[in-house]
């Protein structure tokens, strides 16, 4: 007698999957120039330094290299990486850092670590897709904080928090994904005060921090003293190396630490060994500021094409922000366009963008659009629009 298959956990059929991967899907065609994916410039990529840094490790030390690893992440790794928090204004010990297969595993293991089926999670509306996956898989409700021009306002989050007693606020203040923007500092310092009052975790998301290229640097929440007991700090090498590494890491008190130490022990037991002693290798003998330098360099030249292009792209009423680093541009059509329907016809024109829809948690806004100006050229960059324009205008 044949019975029935099992059904799926109500959470793989719940929560859908990525419409940015498969709009990458529908625009792999070489001809297609596409604004949609957050991908760095592969052109830009240190790739000889980083192919010396893996000769230099397995030819030194191949036993190791190729061996299983700790949880925590290689030491040298976590070294490095804890000095250049601390040299931009965050002391760090390698003791204080778990090493993820990049950012977004440690979305996952805080996620884990953190919250119960029901749990209330904060987020910025619009915020980062997968975000919105990782909380969904973990059977969170999300709720969207008000955001303006400036981004997250800590006013609204203050009567949110009050009155939906949440458990953590996910943020991304620094050149945040889809938007660009950047939360000013006194901001923080009062999303700081909320998390206080209110006895709140916050989750920083710090993927695009080293990408600035014009204004000045704003402190991170995390750095703020008053929040040491309930503030982590995420961050990745994948935009500032090369995301084919998955490498990330995630700063926080000792107790959730170790709890997301186990999580990861149930997830994967470590990441890469040799990546980790690949990358390590290269943060200490290379010149990564420099190469950040050349790699700030050619993406403010394309931000700049992006915007000069714009005004007779898009149609007449539309409206865009000017980011001060990171690699989006937000941007919102006149009233009555559907940037999803839109897309169809933009494809066809050999261009493609991100509906801003779904980076929503709710009502979510038709006109917006996202669009990455890091990948293609100045060149291609306004060929780009120029098709963009023909297709907006059919």
């Amino acid at each position: 007698m044949r019975t029935a298959v099992p059904d799926l956990a109500a959470r793989a059929t719940s929560v859908a999957g990525s419409p940015v991967r498969d709009i990458l899907a529908l625009t792999a065609r070489p001809e297609v120039i596409s604004f949609a994916g957050g991908l760095p410039a592969p052109e830009l990529f240190d790739a000889d330094g980083i192919a010396d840094a893996f000769r230099h490790v397995l030819a030194a030390g191949p036993r190791e290299a190729l061996q299983y690893s700790t949880t925590e992440g290689d030491p040298g790794l976590r070294a490095v990486t804890a000095a250049r928090l601390t040299s931009r204004g965050l002391p760090t010990g390698a003791d204080d850092l778990l090493v993820t297969t990049g950012s977004q595993q440690a979305l996952t293991l805080l996620a884990a670590a953190l919250l119960e089926p029901g749990d209330t999670v904060l987020v910025e509306s619009p915020t980062y897709l997968a975000a919105l996956q990782c909380f969904g898989f973990a059977g969170a409700r999300v709720i969207p904080v008000p955001c303006d021009e400036q981004g997250l306002d800590p006013w609204a989050l203050e009567d949110l928090t009050a009155r939906e007693r949440p458990k953590l606020l996910y943020t991304i203040p620094t050149f945040q994904n889809p938007t660009g923007r950047t939360l000013p500092a006194e901001r923080r310092r009062a999303v700081a005060e909320v998390a206080l009052r209110r006895g709140l975790w916050l989750v920083e998301d710090d993927p695009y921090g080293e990408l600035r290229f014009a204004g000045a640097p704003v402190p991170w929440i995390a750095a703020d003293p008053r929040v040491a007991d309930r503030a982590v700090l995420l961050g990745s090498y994948s935009k500032i190396m090369a995301p084919g590494l998955r490498l990330g890491w995630l700063r926080a008190p000792e107790t959730l630490r170790r709890a997301c130490v186990v999580a990861k022990q149930a997830a994967d037991l470590h990441t890469s060994t040799v990546d980790q002693r690949a990358a390590a290798r290269y943060l200490t003998v290379a010149d990564l500021d420099a190469h950040l330098e050349r790699v700030r360099g050619a993406y403010r030249e394309r931000r700049d094409a992006l915007l000069a292009g714009l005004p007779d792209a898009l149609p007449e009423g539309s409206r865009w922000n000017e980011p001060e680093g990171g690699m989006f541009v937000w941007a919102s059509l006149p009233r009555g366009y559907d940037a999803t329907e839109l897309l169809r016809t933009a494809v066809r024109h050999d261009v493609a963008y991100v509906p801003g829809a779904p980076f929503f948690p709710t009502e979510p806004d038709p006109a917006a659009l996202r669009l990455s100006f890091v990948t293609h050229t100045p060149e291609e960059i306004s060929e780009g629009l120029t098709r963009l324009a023909a297709a907006l205008r059919v």
